[in-house]
């Protein structure tokens, strides 16, 4: 494994841990009038906290770019998954709490899941799938159940609502992290007119604006608890389905190495859950916050 791809995917998670932490701080206050609707956005640009998380999240996703330039997604994508590591180190120092067997224990879980997986299964580069139905088919059976989990969130938004929205939201962001890939690798053999005469930028781009909107709603309706272990244990699930579904990467698939990287992949959804039901994590206001108090002072 690169020590840049570690340091950058790292760093990225880092930035988006911390970013994702200080969303949810103002989006809590959201009025739940703008559930799901682009306002809740222009709403939240008005508070100094959710633009700094926003500037973070941005760095993050810039930072997990590069790393995904100079890697595979299938060694990215769960090193990016530690971002739950990051949110829980701030959350405990604005709450105070201790981590306790259960934060050890999610923690251990998911370090020790994610080393598993990469050490078994060994990413590499393979030849990317040429055949753009198995490229539209596996996006399309992503991001069409992006959608039905939003369409079932829509329904029941206070209750589990914001898991699904976190859920969907996370399998938008595995996608938009595989068509990160290829406009990179776009740009890398044809320069910027290659990469603006593709439809993956622009993929990328409404993508990241729905994923967006997704997780401030969820945000803004439940603790941070509830939905940012979702999300964070989709996203790699649906970055490495891209991945090894048509940009070539390759795992090892003996008897052996499979047992690992289904243990590994495990643990980590298993750490993500214990992590993020931890005490430390914020558990919102208990009520709603007046609309007037999105306001910077």
């Amino acid at each position: 494994m690169s020590v840049l791809v570690l340091i950058l995917a790292v760093s990225a998670a880092c930035c988006l841990g911390f970013g994702f932490v200080l969303q949810q701080n103002a989006a809590q206050k959201a009025p739940l009038s703008d559930f799901l609707r682009p306002r809740l956005l222009l709403d939240l640009m008005k508070v100094p906290r959710w633009l700094g998380g926003i500037g973070l999240m941005v760095a993050g996703m810039v930072l997990g770019a590069i790393a995904l330039g100079h890697g595979e997604i299938s060694l990215v994508e769960p090193l990016l998954a530690t971002n739950l590591l990051f949110a829980l180190a701030l959350s405990r120092h604005q709450t105070k709490q201790p981590l306790g067997r259960q934060g050890w224990s999610g923690l251990a879980l998911l370090a020790g899941g994610v080393c598993a997986f990469i050490l078994a299964g060994q990413p590499h580069s393979g030849h990317a799938i040429s055949n753009p139905l198995r490229h539209w088919l596996i996006i399309g059976v992503t991001v069409g159940l992006a959608l039905l989990l939003t369409t079932f969130a829509k329904r029941s938004r206070l209750s589990s609502g914001p898991v699904l929205l976190a859920i969907a939201a996370g399998l938008l962001y595995g996608v938009q992290d595989a068509l990160t890939r290829v406009s990179g690798q776009r740009f890398s053999e044809g320069g910027l007119t290659e990469v603006l005469t593709g439809w993956q930028p622009y993929g990328v781009l409404v993508i990241g604006v729905t994923g967006l909107i997704l997780v401030q709603s969820a945000f803004e309706t439940a603790p941070l608890r509830m939905s940012l272990p979702a999300l964070t244990a989709a996203q790699p699930l649906a970055g490495i389905l891209c991945g090894v579904g048509f940009l070539g990467d390759r795992l090892r698939t003996d008897t052996g190495a499979l047992a690992w990287e289904a243990a590994g992949l495990a643990a980590v959804v298993v750490g993500i859950v214990l992590l993020g039901l931890h005490p430390a994590m914020p558990c919102g206001t208990g009520e709603r916050e007046p609309a007037r108090d999105l306001q910077p002072h």
